[in-house]
């Protein structure tokens, strides 16, 4: 088989920009791609763990040439399954991102999926400089496991989570909710125990189709039904009536956490921080020398990405400006997730008129007396009624 030809990628410009920046790395590969997931992740018998570890090193060695003046507020590995990639790498990469941007209060998460081999692993992790950790438990139900295809038993995610604990001061775990024929009984039992283990973060993701996943194909043809819109919102409610009363309500619409345990990586996301993405399939948000919002993202297939990182130095695919609309209209999308909201200044909502179009100033009055939206100075954020509605208010408030 003739080798790939990674078409030319395009070059970097130097930025003389100064400040902070989220480090987001992606590992591409899982033992078995699960029927929900829609993320850039592949199966592959063997992986050269060598050459990866060298092609992520010199990849953010290629972005600190033309950015040198960033400063890493965090590193999150992300996949994939990043508890695959040999302690080895990730030390490697920490070490290069703190050479670089290093300062001396990085959060840094890898996220792990709880089966034993990978368990066994959180120690070097830990030594390697991880103290973060995300189990993607998704459910407490051996069934509810084999349905959404994972690898992994109840017992086994118990096992993982006692490992993790016993490591790091800070764990999270995922759960899947609004699942077929889940009732409020059924989540409010799974939830509790959930609750009961102390983390002091949790993601709560209600079963969502993705296009181009076996899942929608499966869900079209009947396979199986989800929750109706009733019948998730009462889910919904219950999730935010129990988190509340443990002590982890949500600071966005999906994640829970303890006061000051929430994840400083995701917060970059949704208040528009700058992040850099390094690996195949990775995005970022970065400041040009002008200041101007640029867009990158990287080539989305390992194989084409790791053969371009060693012909160029980098695996980008794309480099693009985004238009200030484009950008007015992400911050709206990603600050609403957030309890606290967004300043609507932010988003573009005063009196000057290049800015007049991002939201419907009527649209939005609607929402405040329909009770989907509170608003308090320049401040606007969901109602917990409008929380679950975050595609539908979004609909109304652009123009």
């Amino acid at each position: 088989m003739p080798a790939l030809k990674p078409t030319d990628v395009p070059a970097l410009a130097p930025s003389d920009y100064k400040g902070p920046a989220a480090i987001y790395v992606h590992w591409p590969f899982c033992l078995k791609k699960c029927p929900y997931c829609d993320f850039n992740s592949h199966v592959r018998d063997e992986v050269s763990h060598e050459r990866w570890r060298k092609a992520l090193v010199r990849e953010i060695d290629t972005f600190a040439a033309h950015y040198p003046s960033l400063e890493a507020s965090s590193i999150f590995f992300g996949g994939g399954t990043p508890s695959l990639m040999e302690p080895e790498t990730v030390a490697a990469v920490i070490d290069r991102v703190r050479h670089h941007w290093g300062q001396s209060d990085i959060e840094i998460t890898l996220e792990a999926n709880p089966s034993s081999v990978e368990a066994a692993r959180f120690r070097d992790y830990r030594a390697a400089g991880v103290n973060r950790i995300s189990v993607g438990i998704q459910s407490l139900n051996n069934d509810v496991l084999k349905f959404l295809g994972r690898l992994h038993s109840a017992e086994e995610a118990l096992k993982a989570l006692k490992v993790a604990q016993a490591n790091f001061e800070r764990v999270s775990f995922d759960l899947i909710y609004a699942r077929p024929e889940q009732s409020l009984e059924d989540w409010r039992a799974e939830l509790a125990e959930a609750l009961s283990f102390g983390t002091s973060h949790l993601s709560l993701y209600q079963l969502t189709i993705e296009e181009g996943t076996a899942f929608y194909h499966q869900f079209h043809r009947g396979k199986f039904k989800l929750p109706d819109e009733d019948e998730a919102a009462a889910l919904f409610e219950l999730t935010q009536d129990m988190t509340e009363a443990a002590g982890l309500p949500a600071y966005e619409i999906s994640n829970h956490a303890r006061a000051g345990e929430e994840s400083k990586h995701n917060l970059t996301y949704w208040k528009g921080g700058l992040y850099l993405g390094i690996g195949p399939g990775a995005h970022g948000r970065l400041m040009d020398n002008y200041y101007g919002t640029l867009a990158h993202s990287q080539i989305k297939r390992p194989e084409n990405w790791l053969e371009a990182v060693e012909l160029h130095g980098h695996g980008t695919d794309q480099i693009e400006d985004i238009p200030l609309a484009d950008y007015q209209m992400e911050r709206l999308l990603m600050g609403l997730r957030l309890s606290d909201g967004i300043s609507l200044y932010n988003v573009g909502y005063s009196d000057r008129p290049q800015m007049d179009s991002t939201i419907d100033r009527d649209a939005l009055e609607d929402l405040i007396q329909g009770g989907y939206i509170n608003k308090l100075n320049d401040r606007i954020w969901l109602t917990r009624q409008g929380r679950p509605l975050l595609n539908f208010i979004l609909g109304k408030l652009v123009a």
